[in-house]
């Protein structure tokens, strides 16, 4: 009875168990979380070890699919409201550097120095880094960091979704006694911004480009994907340039890059995999990928990783607090909003605009409070999240991967 089909159904019915719970929670308990469960319990009782490699999902996601999606998050950053929002750029830069600086610092002290180097870009970021750390653990021979990067990515978000609730709820009072006492108001300029949130990519898509857009009777889902494969593979191939005094970089970051440098000038086309109706299935490849080394985790390895990853998480927070409120000082900003923006490399995308408009939600009386808030706290979650987990965030891991 088992076969490559059951075990596909297997695989989906696990990822649908997380996104049900994720839903019904409001994102408080991360999907990526509950799957992950759903998953080690399989691994531990009934489901075979080659589970993820007899749905057929591997190579797929171990791939193509993981340059598809790379490139694909270069299509979904709009350079225009990054320029705007280059106070939020800085300060999350920056508050991935605390992190960063103190986690190196202290955690190799209380932990294995591996653990530290493979958990860390999890941490700043999503699935992208956990892949690659994933790998490059398991090139090292490094199993338990390999297994360590994954749970990292599957716990981050239950250290920043309270916290960012917390900052966002102190700004948010902040800007509602402001409000209501009169000294400022909502203005075009704050809707616009909203707007602008909302739907990234839209000014983007709608500016001329050097490239021509392909005729509508001709862009299919295909030519989509073969443009985003074609610079995936050009990105293949400056991956393996050894450049002098640096070496290799890492074919995801020239994904990355080259995804952002393609979409500027109109060769891809923006938020390209929704646009090909095909993100999803990506993503549920990508994600089993990195579910499948769960296979490898026993019970005792669990255990002996819990405290390191409660012990790195804590030292990065700390670390990206501590910056965080430094910088905020020098640019002006309020040191709430500061620190939520920074965390919101602990979850991302949707979280980060879910919990933002839950928030504003929770905290106003009326439609024109609601509005004021999230014009002012939205748009900056918004790119908080492009800068930490869809951009700095591969950065980190094509760097940490070679300290592996």
């Amino acid at each position: 009875m088992y076969n490559f089909a059951l075990a596909f159904v297997i695989c989906a019915a696990a990822f649908i168990i997380g996104e049900v719970v994720s839903t019904v929670t409001k994102a408080w308990i991360p999907s990526v979380f509950v799957t992950a469960v759903v998953m080690l319990i399989g691994y531990w009782t009934v489901f075979p070890a080659t589970l993820v490699s007899d749905s057929m999902l591997i190579p797929f996601g171990s791939t193509i699919g993981i340059y598809l999606l790379i490139t694909h998050m270069g299509t979904v950053i709009s350079l225009q409201q990054l320029k705007e929002q280059w106070r939020t750029i800085v300060v999350c830069l920056m508050g991935l550097a605390g992190m960063c600086a103190l986690a190196l610092l202290v955690a190799p002290l209380l932990m294995d120095r591996e653990l530290v180097i493979a958990g860390l870009p999890p941490l700043t970021g999503g699935i992208v880094a956990a892949t690659i750390m994933r790998d490059a653990a398991k090139d090292a021979g490094l199993q338990t960091a390999a297994v360590f990067a994954i749970t990292m990515y599957c716990i981050q978000g239950f250290a920043g979704y309270p916290i960012t609730a917390v900052c966002l709820q102190m700004e948010g009072k902040r800007l509602l006694k402001e409000y209501r006492g009169g000294t400022v108001s909502l203005t075009a300029a704050d809707r616009e911004a909203v707007s602008k949130a909302q739907s990234a990519t839209a000014a983007a898509a709608a500016k001329k480009k050097l490239i021509p857009a392909i005729p509508k009777k001709f862009d299919s889902a295909v030519v989509v994907l073969i443009k985003l494969a074609f610079v995936g593979w050009l990105a293949t191939q400056l991956g393996s340039i050894v450049f002098p005094g640096v070496g290799k970089i890492s074919g995801a970051i020239w994904a990355l890059v080259l995804g952002i440098i393609f979409t500027t000038i109109g060769f891809l086309d923006a938020n390209s995999l929704n646009k090909a109706n095909s993100y999803g299935i990506i993503m549920f490849a990508l994600m089993m990928y990195v579910f499948d080394g769960l296979k490898d985790c026993t019970p005792d390895m669990l255990k002996s990783i819990i405290v390191p990853m409660i012990v790195l998480i804590v030292i990065g927070v700390v670390g990206m607090a501590v910056m965080s409120f430094i910088v905020s000082k020098v640019l002006r900003m309020s040191f709430p909003m500061a620190f939520a923006n920074g965390l919101t490399a602990l979850y991302g995308f949707p979280c980060d605009a879910i919990i933002t408009e839950s928030t504003c939600t929770a905290l106003a009386q009326t439609p024109e409070e609601k509005e004021y808030l999230m014009s002012k706290m939205f748009p900056s979650m918004i790119v908080g999240g492009f800068i930490t987990v869809t951009i700095t965030s591969v950065f980190v891991a094509g760097a940490f991967a070679k300290m592996l």
